[in-house]
């Protein structure tokens, strides 16, 4: 299956989602294709530190297509794009079996959801069953006494085309740091409520793995 996990707005968080998920699937065992189409590659750079300190699973990660990698020879192939790269987003909508968006808890990121929903609806080509979109909040308020993370739902929900998925990530310094050490956050904390609440995402994005 092909996940993209893209969003117009940068900052969203989908390199560490998309990182983590890719770990994810082969603490699992699972093969995993997955490419960086952001510019700024943090994807990549993550993926570099955890070469550099020879942690396993090894994760290797593609910035270019590859014409000789297809969906065939992996369970699972990741697409980390934004509009920064507009080609390559256009074509990883044309590909996917399905996309994902990180959207923090603003109103400015439900805006730029609905321009996202747009421009997929827009690249899906007629002929081919069109991709399956879902939504989460990601980087959720801590905090009960907040509410944005809560009103970022309830908009999106509005949105058509997409399903929300009611699984959240938190705004947690375990993922900023597990990142920037090339490591996954369950690999960092296993025990940490991090770990715990990416545990439970991963399994609603994958149910079967």
């Amino acid at each position: 299956m092909i996940t993209v996990i893209g969003n117009l707005k940068g900052g969203s968080g989908k390199s560490t989602v998309i990182f983590n998920l890719a770990l994810w699937l082969l603490h699992t065992e699972k093969s995993v294709l997955a490419y960086d189409f952001d510019p700024q590659c943090t994807l990549s750079d993550a993926t570099e530190v955890r070469k550099d300190e020879k942690f396993d699973p090894a994760l290797k990660v593609y910035t270019r297509f590859q014409a000789n990698k297809t969906a065939e020879d992996y369970d699972e192939i990741l697409i980390d794009v934004g509009t920064a790269n507009m080609a390559a987003l256009k074509r990883a909508i044309k590909m996917a079996d399905r996309i994902v968006i990180p959207v923090s808890p603003s109103q400015a990121d439900v805006w730029s959801t609905q321009r996202f929903l747009y421009i997929i609806s827009s690249e899906v080509a007629n002929d081919r069953k069109p991709p399956e979109v879902y939504a989460f909040v990601n980087r959720a308020d801590t905090h009960a006494g907040v509410r944005e993370s809560d009103q970022t739902e309830e908009a999106l929900d509005t949105l058509p085309g997409v399903k929300v998925l009611k699984t959240r990530l938190c705004q947690r310094t375990v993922y900023r740091r597990s990142f920037s050490e090339g490591l996954a956050v369950f690999e960092l904390e296993p025990s940490g409520k991090g770990a715990n609440e990416f545990e439970i995402f991963a399994q609603t994005i994958y149910p079967k793995s």
